[in-house]
């Protein structure tokens, strides 16, 4: 027997699939380590080169055509702002792509980086967080450092989690050495808390401090990220993360309409059906402990500085939901740098999905042998679109996703960009379905 590591579902080893895991690691061995050679040592390298250098082997094994591009040497230059090196192995182990995956900084729980508390004030419940910006370098492959601008460290930033109508309250220190402030993607009323240069407190300069309040509205998957000039630069360096609002079921009840993109007749089984898919995503119901959540980030890094991406990634590390070493009976030598996401058929999979991407228009999301619902911007208790297998999401933009594999043979199943480019430069993914 075996358990899966997230659930802790235990499996007899006539359930483990027949795929080839073998093959599946080897694949996602080669397309890291041609990556990561083509980077070391070299910060002239842009995208062109790393993909001109994959061959037939490691790009057709993926199912896409090999790619014949060349590259001009001598574009980009040294940005002053800093560089990335190679080290032997990844040095920043606090930050896990696997743990930051289901982790959820509510106030009451979450990272033990994230200095948080709830309590109630004038009748609304506040969530509290202390988040400080630092200049750090973080790991984005095996043995590649990014000099990144962060919030508490990490990139992406903490995922703030709370209920439609709470206030969000931030203690925000600068410690870096560039001024930075910090915006929200929220419907916000004040202009002081917009976090812009122009607004309140304006930029907060190093060693400086400011407590940012918002109220949690709407109920959906947002986002947040620094907003000081140069944009691209402090957004692209790592200033950015989720805030995810639950809806409340009571507000779902008695205002319905809000909720979907719908105008005809509500009826009681229909709003008992918004009140059901209120409760499934709200973190204080036991309803959302019948559903799996995980935030991905989709982000990307120019490791040279020409305004071109070198590597992509869904929480920062590529291919870290890819396959490793593995026994095939559910065992992962890798352990937390590299293998898929784990999940339990017979339970509902739900993604907050986020497009932090610079220097692209666009990112995606695509799905093997499945399809799924996706609710935009996740400001509705209905999908904006049914039975899909690929969206699109510009920079900023953000949604949930649902996935259901109770009719799923057990195995691997690959998830990516279908940009087959970001894919085989490291957003390429897998779900072991146990």
């Amino acid at each position: 027997m075996v358990e899966c590591e997230r659930s802790g579902h235990r499996i007899g080893e006539e359930e483990m699939p027949s795929i080839d895991y073998n093959n599946a690691a080897e694949v996602t061995e080669q397309l890291e380590d041609r990556l990561v050679k083509s980077l070391v040592g070299d910060t002239s390298v842009d995208r062109r080169t790393v993909l001109g250098g994959l061959g037939v082997a490691g790009s057709a094994a993926l199912g896409f055509g090999s790619t014949q591009a060349g590259a001009d040497p001598g574009r980009g230059d040294e940005n002053e702002h800093g560089n990335f090196g190679a080290v032997d192995e990844y040095r920043d182990t606090d930050f896990d792509p696997h743990e930051f995956l289901t982790t959820f900084n509510t106030g009451e729980n979450g990272q033990e980086s994230v200095p948080q508390r709830v309590y109630e004030e004038d009748g609304r419940t506040v969530r509290e967080f202390e988040f400080t910006a630092v200049d750090t370098t973080i790991t984005i492959a095996p043995g590649i450092e990014f000099e990144a601008w962060t919030f508490n460290g990490q990139v992406p930033g903490p995922t703030i989690r709370a209920v439609e109508g709470d206030l969000i309250r931030v203690s925000f220190e600068n410690h870096s050495q560039h001024a930075h402030t910090i915006h929200p993607h929220l419907k916000n009323l004040d202009p002081d808390m917009d976090g812009t240069p122009q607004n309140g407190p304006g930029v907060i300069d190093t060693g400086e401090s400011f407590t940012y309040e918002w109220i949690a509205q709407p109920a959906g998957t947002h986002f947040y990220h620094c907003h000081t000039l140069p944009l691209k630069e402090h957004m692209h360096r790592g200033l950015y993360g989720t805030i995810i609002v639950d809806p409340d079921p009571r507000r779902a009840e008695e205002n319905p309409r809000e909720y979907v993109n719908y105008h005809g007749p509500i009826d009681g089984e229909f709003r008992e059906r918004l009140i059901d898919e209120a409760k499934s995503r709200n973190h204080e119901y036991a309803e959302n402990d019948a559903v799996n959540e995980m935030v991905m980030v989709m982000n990307s890094f120019d490791t040279n500085f020409d305004g071109e991406n070198e590597v992509y990634a869904a929480n920062t590390r590529a291919f870290a939901y890819g396959v490793g070493e593995s026994d095939a009976k559910g065992n992962w030598k890798a352990g937390e740098t590299k293998h898929p996401i784990q999940i339990d058929k017979n339970e509902r999979q739900r993604v907050y999905l986020v497009n932090a991407t610079e220097f692209d228009f666009i990112n995606s999301f695509h799905t093997h042998s499945q399809f799924f619902d996706y609710y935009d911007h996740g400001t509705t208790l209905m999908p904006t679109s049914k039975t899909v297998d690929t969206i699109m999401q510009t920079q900023a933009q953000r949604g949930i996703i649902e996935l259901d594999y109770s009719g799923h043979q057990p195995g691997l199943y690959m998830f990516h960009a279908h940009q087959s480019e970001f894919a085989e430069l490291g957003w390429m993914s897998f779900f072991e379905v146990v």
